[in-house]
């Protein structure tokens, strides 16, 4: 097919074509009613799709809609790809195209962008440049190195318009030529601040060297930087320079790395009233005024909790209250319960766990995996959420355990462990209050901190499920929910989902198409 549209991002050429996860294609293939096949599978309760289906999808992540209908198109597990199937979308890209190089058919191409970047200005602020203009004869010269570095003068004069206000000083502009010695003047303009930006990682290693801008060996034993964290705005040009600077000095032999950084994470904007916040539009939310009504850590936790770190968020002051009581929840659950977690504390050996003690311990295990895992990859909002889960499931248990019966059960064990857990996880998050506890629990103030405590660590045995929850879908739609054991094998789980009653009523008289198969999440029968 000949599309009547040109992609930039491929310039000219074929145009691989995916109309089930391609908002341009699906419509493409929409008005002349070409076959919409699913490749990729969503995750989260909804994975399966089906083009009659497109109308009725769930919103969510990676979902767009196109002219009424909902698509996919984020990554996923990959269906109905032959060989390919059951991959992630990100490692099926990188096998194919491999598969395709060694057979002569493709091959990885990196698209190149050339971007112009003017390094003057024409104002005060910015590292001045270090040339003299010597109008006798020598014309363009630097400045010598002893001279070096060039400061900006405080004798100036700031005016609303005309030159750069560095004219206005002439102890900085008149200058002997460092070659003939006759008068002569500085350049004016000064570097955009960006380059300083570009290479300030290097100076930070060593900021009182007076002889050098950085110490290389200094800059080679600690760099590059593990990870960087900013604002989206900062991926555009600041990182940018920044990576074309650091190469320029691989490539004079200064450093002996290429990359400044390793890792980014871009973070959201915090919005309100669907405004970015920003004093010019005064709406604001003090910390002040939060910290003085409900203290630090309900603030910290709210902001934390508030949505996923790279995406914007919606500011909320009934968000604030939601932390704040959750917060008084877990104070509420631990201050009574001081000598439970001492008692954990003591090295005491596991005892032999009944079923609602055992419940407990694998959900003090469970959150230890999950905050772990959330922590290392920025998903604050879902390492608090798991936070919450564990308070309720101590809640729960706490309503059936009298405080006075605990200590010596099996039970009062699994609280105390789930407390002292809970303690430590939650000191990133609110650290004052997991402080003040931990204290307590300590005797008077007299203990360590929590911070010295040593981060928990799941035990995998806790960790094992003894049954998972399967989903089963008909085209798309949930049927049914089957808690089978986890050690099922697909043949298993599929005959489990057919052979079940509600779901047999539903095919009856129908004819099954196929059966997509996602481990331990799903199984969507197709059928016509």
């Amino acid at each position: 097919w000949v599309a009547n549209y040109v992609v930039m991002g491929y310039g000219t050429g074929v145009v691989q074509c995916v109309p089930a996860h391609d908002t341009r294609d699906y419509e493409f293939a929409k008005k002349y009613a070409l076959p919409i096949p699913q490749v990729i599978a969503a995750p989260g309760g909804h994975e399966s799709w089906h083009p009659e289906d497109g109308d009725k999808l769930h919103d969510g992540m990676g979902w767009e809609e196109v002219a009424g209908d909902k698509i996919y198109v984020g990554d996923g597990t990959l269906v109905d790809s032959g060989p390919d199937t059951g991959l992630h979308s990100a490692d099926a890209r990188e096998k194919i195209t491999a598969r395709l190089a060694a057979a002569g058919q493709g091959r990885h191409k990196v698209q190149f962008r050339l971007r112009d970047w003017l390094v003057s200005r024409q104002r005060y602020w910015g590292a001045p440049i270090p040339m003299i203009y010597c109008d006798a004869a020598c014309g363009l010269v630097p400045v010598p190195e002893a001279d070096l570095p060039v400061l900006l003068p405080e004798d100036v004069e700031f005016r609303p318009a005309g030159d750069s206000p560095l004219t206005t000083s002439d102890t900085f502009m008149s200058v002997p030529c460092p070659k003939c010695g006759k008068p002569a003047r500085r350049e004016t303009d000064t570097l955009d601040t960006f380059v300083d930006s570009s290479w300030y990682f290097l100076r930070f290693l060593s900021p009182k060297d007076a002889t050098r801008a950085f110490d290389g060996k200094l800059a080679d034993k600690w760099l590059p930087v593990d990870q960087y964290i900013g604002g989206v705005e900062h991926a555009i040009l600041h990182l940018l320079y920044a990576r074309f600077i650091t190469k320029v000095l691989a490539d004079l032999g200064y450093v002996n790395f290429r990359e400044p950084f390793m890792h980014l994470f871009t973070q959201g904007m915090i919005t309100k009233g669907g405004v970015k916040m920003s004093k010019s539009k005064g709406n604001v939310v003090s910390p002040d005024a939060l910290i003085k009504r409900y203290g630090a850590d309900t603030s910290r936790v709210y902001t934390l909790f508030i949505g996923p770190p790279e995406k914007d968020a919606e500011w909320s002051d009934a968000g604030v209250e939601g932390a704040f009581r959750f917060l008084n929840r877990f104070w509420r659950l631990a201050e009574p319960r001081l000598e439970l977690m001492r008692w954990v504390n003591t090295g005491a050996p596991l005892p032999e766990l009944g079923i609602k003690a055992l419940e407990l311990h694998r959900a003090s295990h469970k959150t230890i995996a999950r905050v772990t895992t959330d922590f290392a990859e920025f998903k604050f909002n879902t390492a608090v959420a798991a936070l919450m889960e564990l308070v309720n499931a101590i809640s729960l248990d706490a309503n059936d355990t009298p405080i006075e019966h605990a200590v010596g059960s099996d039970r009062g064990w699994a609280m105390g462990e789930a407390l002292r857990t809970l303690t430590v996880l939650m000191a990133p998050v609110a650290p004052h209050v997991a402080e003040e506890v931990w204290q307590r629990v300590a005797g008077g103030g007299a203990g360590d901190t929590v911070f010295r405590a040593g981060w928990p660590v799941a035990d995998p045995a806790a960790l094992v499920a003894e049954t998972e929850l399967i989903v089963v879908q008909i085209n798309g739609k949930l049927r049914a929910k089957l808690d089978l054991p986890a050690d099922l094998d697909q043949v298993s789980v599929e005959r489990e989902a057919r052979e079940n009653p509600k779901i047999q009523a539903m095919l009856e008289g129908k004819t099954v198409r196929k059966v997509i198969h996602v481990p331990h999440k799903l199984v969507n029968i197709v059928s016509s």
